[in-house]
């Protein structure tokens, strides 16, 4: 294994860093999240009534979009810590974003970037040509592309600015101070970008409303490359990726070995100074890549023989996978806000008589209610409860992941009930309104509810990870959250592509029709709750066959 090579010596002279340049750093993602989701929030509207899409081919658009952007991430933080450098990468990921930002506001300025408006008189729509969707995909995906730059290395770049400027426990105390900073501002930047951004977007127009994250994004960038001199530029370089392929190359290579019964009957490659001694006995066909054949010719061979510590690594990313999987369906029931949102504009958003909820801001619940949460546990439970108990109190990290998927089944069920009495509030006005009198903040429990159960979860998941993975693994977590989003983003967009086929034959409505009066959304939302209540059962039977986590295992 290589050894880490020292920072740059001109960069650690003239640095002045620590919380100074982490402002930029933050700032920079923080104005990216706050101009993406700025796009997000009503682009469904943006793609029905600019480019007369539909429901579902709108929808499927905005969670490939989504997908795309959570997972780049993964790809980016490889090229990031193995060639291309943090620095770097954020760098390049600004410029992608803002370029993809201005071509999307593009869309809103130049006329034949759009179909042409729908004729009045006879309701008919030219739709989109092939260009103008190829144009706005492409605008999109570098948005995507600029988001897996920023984040995938954002997080690990503020962290080394605090190397060799602390010693190691002042080091630890800036380390918390600068995560739960940089939580606080990516949340901030979301609420920001569903209130003041979405209700730009519905008083002021698509020019002005697609503008503004523009801007954000602009000055996001600005910020980043006015601290460039300042920082603290890592050069570490790892090889987590060829490093696999090389245990399962070797373990292949090796497969004709004998792994004798017993430890000490086995003579295994060591790292040194390294604490692992033994492999694991879980996935013990994997320990023949670090079982000694003929040292004298395969140690200069790391294709044909691994360390330990290589095999345990490997191992930890395929033992935590069935835990992993469990998060993809709660975050299907993230995906939902197109519907959502058009369930909001069925509803009555007005608070006085001259102002109306913008409909994408309801989200914003979401995210105060993730805050709340965390704050709650951490704040009041915490301490009450070890108060009551005479001892320590917390609840595992498997815990937490269970307790949020099951507040995921709630808050389906919750929307589900919500929608069965809007739709009938409806049929007595004879579907004839386009908005029905129920007041539209009825949905902030179901999105409140939402919010705390990807908000336990995720905290769970990121204990989970970082526990039961070795050291050299630990920053991996937050990047396997972002896989989560990507893949439940992709579950959702084949479900609903799914039920809308099924369920519009013999002539009938689909359930997830543009016109929800037509449709039953509460149906739909049943469904969810559904494979909720299987994905439950599925973490349930994952948890029992993981057995105990590394730190229960510990502390018993």
């Amino acid at each position: 294994m290589e050894e880490n090579e020292p920072f740059l010596e001109s960069n650690k002279q003239k640095n002045s860093s620590g919380f100074k340049t982490l402002s930029c750093i933050i700032a920079n993602e923080s104005l990216e999240k706050a101009a993406t989701f700025g796009l997000t929030a009503n682009m469904i509207l943006y793609l029905e009534n600019e480019y007369h899409m539909g429901l579902v081919t709108g929808t499927n658009i905005i969670n490939l979009w989504g997908a795309a952007s959570n997972f780049l991430p993964l790809p980016g933080a490889f090229l990031a810590d193995s060639t291309v450098g943090r620095y770097p990468m954020i760098a390049a990921g600004s410029i992608f974003s803002l370029l993809g930002m201005i071509l999307v506001w593009l869309t809103t300025i130049i006329p034949q970037a759009r179909p042409p408006v729908c004729d009045m008189l006879t309701t008919q729509c030219t739709s989109s040509t092939t260009f103008q969707v190829i144009f706005l995909c492409v605008s999109l995906g570098l948005t995507s592309i600029g988001a897996g730059g920023i984040r995938s290395a954002s997080m690990a770049f503020g962290a080394d600015q605090f190397v060799k400027k602390y010693d190691k426990e002042k080091s630890l105390v800036a380390l918390e101070t600068y995560f739960g900073w940089y939580y606080i501002a990516s949340a901030v930047a979301v609420i920001i970008s569903l209130t003041f951004v979405a209700y730009i977007q519905e008083h002021s127009g698509w020019q002005v409303g697609f503008g503004v994250p523009a801007v954000l994004m602009l000055l996001g960038v600005l910020l980043f490359f006015s601290a460039s001199s300042f920082y603290i530029r890592s050069q570490d370089k790892s090889s987590l990726f060829t490093s696999f392929f090389q245990v399962i190359v070797a373990s292949y290579k090796n497969r004709h070995f004998t792994l004798a019964s017993g430890e000490n009957n086995n003579v295994y490659y060591n790292k040194k100074e390294s604490a692992l001694v033994f492999p694991s006995e879980k996935l013990r066909f994997l320990n023949k890549a670090c079982l000694v054949g003929e040292p004298e010719r395969e140690i200069q061979d790391p294709w044909s023989l691994c360390t330990v510590d290589q095999v345990e690594e490997l191992k930890a990313i395929l033992k935590v996978i069935p835990m992993w999987s469990t998060g993809v369906i709660l975050s299907v029931t993230l995906s939902q806000g197109s519907l959502q949102l058009v369930q909001a504009l069925s509803m009555d958003r007005h608070i006085t008589s001259s102002f109306e909820i913008p409909a994408a801001s309801l989200g914003v619940f979401t995210f105060i209610s993730a805050i709340s949460s965390v704050v709650l546990y951490d704040r009041v439970i915490v301490p009450l409860a070890s108060r009551i108990m005479g001892k320590p109190f917390h609840l595992t990290s498997k815990t937490k992941m269970g307790i949020g998927i099951l507040i995921s089944i709630l808050s389906m069920v919750v929307l589900a009930y919500i929608e069965y009495i809007r739709r009938g509030i409806a049929n007595k006005q004879g579907f004839s309104e386009a908005v029905v009198n129920m007041s539209v903040l009825w949905l902030i429990l179901p999105n409140c509810l939402t919010g705390m159960a990807e908000a336990i979860n995720a905290v769970g998941q990121c204990e989970f990870f970082y526990s039961e993975f070795p050291k050299s693994m630990s920053s991996i977590g937050s990047t396997l959250r972002g896989l989560t989003f990507t893949v439940g983003g992709l579950v959702a967009t084949a479900m609903l592509n799914i039920i809308d086929q099924v369920t519009r034959r013999r002539g009938k409505p689909s359930w997830i029709s543009s016109n929800i009066n037509q449709g039953h959304y509460d149906y739909y939302f049943l469904m969810v709750a559904g494979m909720c209540v299987v994905n439950m059962l599925y973490y349930l039977l994952c948890s029992w066959a993981y057995g105990p986590c590394e730190l229960v295992a510990v502390n018993d």
